[in-house]
């Protein structure tokens, strides 16, 4: 008994020493190149020009579009969506009609908007287990959707984002069918009803109709849409500052007169390492310039923060059309997944998917990626 504290005490040495050990050996690694006080100045002078330029241009789309929601939720619109989607989700989900309904609030929100649907009872009666642990894939391939789709048409390639569109609409499709076969595979007792008591009576009536006035009922909608724009505009603060920090420092070079700490220089290491099989990027992406390999790398984590590269990427000339098709894809398809798909199949009790979950969702946000690049030299010959 004695002996375990002095255990707990020896790992988390062990733990610190790692872990300074790796933060002084990429410090210098870097410092040796770039100079350490440039290091310093480029650290923060990137992280500045991230919170100025990207954080409150990504905010001010997520109020717009969360109003916008919000107005379409009020006013029916998205149940009109869901009724004329529901037809095509057996077919090519195997998920009941209403998953439609999950498919767009993801859309015009986030990854775990799908989550409180799967606890909802009412929603639930209609899945089995399996089904109901594939929305983890299915939701994610649609997360932040509507945020991604306003800021790549922002950048003038409409066409080529509604083809990134149809590519994470494949790659969800493949993601969830996937996700249900493994788990069919793995555990067969899943091939049951989600709720125990199929047949329960409705807990939820009818809505009734609002006494608000029309006025207040759009006013309050943009209001309230927009405030909750605020709030994911802030979620994704931490991550594109963060994660883009760091992926710009092993992404971009020297500045025209070298090393001076100015934003958005580094060392390419990321670029380096993926010239080694550019071929492969090349054939499946139709990247010519290796840097373009840092915003799916950093869509893995946080799309908010991969959005946060697209307007260097555009400065430094290298965002054409395709780029624009693959980066929608893969950052909706992917859309942060290892930072959620933990959390959300935790949510709904059932770890043991995690890694059935996580390699589906790779292999689709490939796939999506592949399959608009290739759409996209279609449309092009046209």
């Amino acid at each position: 008994m004695a002996k375990r504290p002095f255990i707990k005490v020896q790992r988390s040495t062990v733990e610190a020493l790692i872990l300074i050990a790796i933060l002084a050996g990429t410090f210098i690694a870097l410092a040796s190149r770039m100079g350490g006080g440039n290091l310093l100045k480029t650290i923060m002078n990137t992280a500045h020009n991230l919170l100025l330029n990207t954080v409150f241009y990504l905010m001010g789309i997520t109020v717009l579009t969360g109003a916008l929601s919000k107005l379409m939720s009020e006013f029916g619109v998205v149940k009109l969506l869901e009724r004329i989607l529901r037809p095509f989700m057996k077919p090519l989900f195997n998920l009941p009609g209403v998953a439609a309904l999950g498919a767009l609030m993801t859309f015009l929100s986030d990854n775990p908007a799908i989550i409180s649907f799967a606890k909802d009872r009412s929603f639930a009666k209609y899945f089995k287990k399996y089904q109901l642990l594939s929305l983890t894939n299915f939701g994610t391939a649609f997360g932040m959707g509507f945020v991604v789709m306003v800021t790549m048409i922002s950048f003038g390639h409409t066409g080529s984002a509604f083809i990134g569109l149809f590519g994470a609409i494949c790659g969800s499709i493949i993601s969830t069918r996937l996700m249900q076969s493994k788990c069919l595979k793995a555990y067969p007792e899943l091939d049951s009803p989600a709720l125990d008591k199929l047949h329960e009576e409705e807990t939820v009536a009818d809505v009734e109709e609002s006494d608000k006035s029309t006025f207040m009922r759009l006013l309050n909608a943009i209001l309230d849409g927009g405030k909750n724009g605020v709030e994911l505009g802030l979620a994704i603060i931490p991550g594109v500052i963060i994660i883009t920090t760091m992926v710009i420092i092993i992404t971009f070079g020297p500045g025209p007169e070298g090393y001076t700490g100015a934003a958005d220089q580094g060392v390419p290491i990321l670029p380096w390492l993926a010239g080694k099989i550019h071929w492969v990027f090349e054939w499946l992406f139709g990247f010519t310039d290796m840097r373009l390999i840092a915003f799916p790398m950093t869509a893995l984590g946080a799309v908010g923060a991969s959005l946060g590269l697209l307007p260097t990427f555009n400065t430094i000339g290298i965002l054409d059309g395709n780029a624009i098709a693959v980066f929608t894809a893969i950052g909706m398809c992917w859309s942060g997944y290892l930072s959620t798909h933990t959390a959300m199949l935790d949510s709904l009790g059932f770890r043991k998917a995690i890694p059935k979950a996580l390699g589906a969702h790779t292999i689709a946000g490939l796939c999506a990626g592949i399959i608009a690049h290739f759409l996209w030299l279609l449309f092009s010959l046209l």
